[in-house]
């Protein structure tokens, strides 16, 4: 099966490639760098006996931070290699790490690709993020005699049901994994359920119940929300392709009766900051946008956040916040962040990447779901005009982020016992 799984990727490489082509029209990044999708260029023993993390993009890379960081300080001696695909994640790596880490995109699904990589950088353990369950990087990994291990690990009702329909190509990749560390009892029994080793599967929660505001981070809420001043302020992050208009509509019917609320706006991607911004003046708000270092004045109505690496910050400038990706079927984004920042959390209906979070804040009633522009806007109004309410759910959001905390040392003790039977 391995084998036709390969020779798909194969023939659709030009198509890759176009791909690439295409997207590069709206983010240039995507056309550099070509080289590295087939790790073409690189010196064989580039690093020795390094640690491989791979994550994503933004999300998964700042999910790792903490556990990077730790892997630094624990095996200073150690190479440590951070692979993402998109230019924002490798953005964010180059930001966050600098030359303290080696980065380079990962390797398209392509066997030949695959060992080139890793000859040149020769991982003794490759931990990866989330739901990077890929089948040749599984095997190749293993041929080259690392540890194979899955961090954070999610995995939805709708992939599981589409994994199940491939047992001959999932089955031998679940079974290569020397350790899992899931995030809910029930992940944990779909993974074995998909073929991975019941011994190995670990539900420890998830590592991103572990994130950190530290000072730099909480003074640059601070100074920006004191620019601002004491005016209401809602922010929409990590917003889809139709998720800006009924933000918008929600924002124009909050106006009528809070009219100095600031909207601040996160669209997820930064090749539609300006399809955003022109959305926002054809609706007829007056606009800023941090790109430009564009003040927030007396008739700012919507505040663009077109900048990238500083979501965090944003939601603790904001008094309630509304996670995107959810009002489209995109499955969600991280509701943690704002909640760790002990704020309201609204969200749409379409959870389904963070079902056992949701639950959790649901269940603590710091969690209001919204299913359109009209329910936002009657929700932004409620929590506006009873602070107590406001409060009270931002207090349950904390709560629930710190009473689900450690996730991060049970995954670093499983990740200390791999490198510990490879050395």
């Amino acid at each position: 099966m391995r084998i036709f799984y390969s020779a798909l990727w194969y023939l659709l490489l030009p198509f890759l490639f176009l791909r690439l082509w295409l997207r590069g029209r709206q983010a240039p990044a995507y056309r550099q760098r070509w080289k590295e999708r087939m790790a073409w260029g690189y010196r064989p023993g580039t690093l020795n006996n390094s640690i491989w993390v791979h994550a994503v993009s933004v999300g998964e890379t700042l999910a790792a931070v903490p556990m990077i960081e730790r892997l630094l300080a624990d095996y200073p001696d150690t190479p440590l290699l951070v692979t993402t695909t998109t230019p924002t994640g490798s953005e964010r790596v180059k930001a966050l790490f600098g030359d303290r880490v080696t980065h380079v995109y990962c390797p398209w699904e392509l066997p030949t690709a695959l060992n080139r990589f890793l000859r040149a950088f020769d991982p003794k353990t490759v931990i990866v993020l989330e739901t990077e369950l890929w089948p040749n990087l599984c095997a190749a990994v293993k041929r080259h005699g690392a540890k194979l291990m899955l961090m954070n690990g999610r995995l939805s009702e709708k992939s599981y049901r589409g994994y199940s329909k491939l047992p001959r190509l999932v089955r031998p990749m679940m079974a290569r994994f020397d350790a899992l560390a899931v995030q809910t009892p029930v992940e944990r029994e779909r993974y074995i359920a998909l073929g991975a080793w019941p011994e190995r599967v670990h539900a420890i929660g998830s590592v991103k119940f572990d994130m950190s505001l530290d000072h730099t981070v909480r003074q640059a809420a601070g100074d920006l929300r004191a620019a601002i001043g004491e005016r209401p302020v809602w922010i929409a992050a990590s917003t889809h392709p139709g998720e800006d208009e009924p933000v918008l509509a929600a924002h124009k019917a909050l106006l009528e009766t809070a009219p100095q609320t600031l909207l601040m706006l996160v669209p997820r991607h930064p090749e539609r900051f300006d399809s955003v911004a022109q959305l926002v003046r054809q609706r007829g708000l007056g606009l800023a946008r941090r790109s430009k270092q564009e003040a927030v004045a007396a008739d700012t109505q919507v505040y663009l956040a077109d900048t990238m690496g500083e979501l965090l910050m944003l939601f603790g400038v904001a008094d309630v916040a509304f996670v995107g990706g959810s009002l489209v079927p995109v499955g969600g984004h991280n509701l943690l962040e704002p909640a760790g920042w002990g704020k309201p959390v609204l969200t749409g209906p379409h959870l389904h990447n963070f079902t056992a979070i949701s639950n959790l804040l649901d269940d603590a009633g710091a969690l209001t779901l919204v299913d359109n522009a009209d329910a936002l806007a009657i929700a932004l109004q409620s929590l506006f005009r009873h602070p107590e309410r406001c409060q009270s759910q931002g207090q349950a959001a904390a709560a629930v982020v710190d009473a689900n905390r450690g996730a991060l040392e049970k995954g670093l003790r499983l990740i200390s016992e791999q490198l510990t039977v490879n050395s």
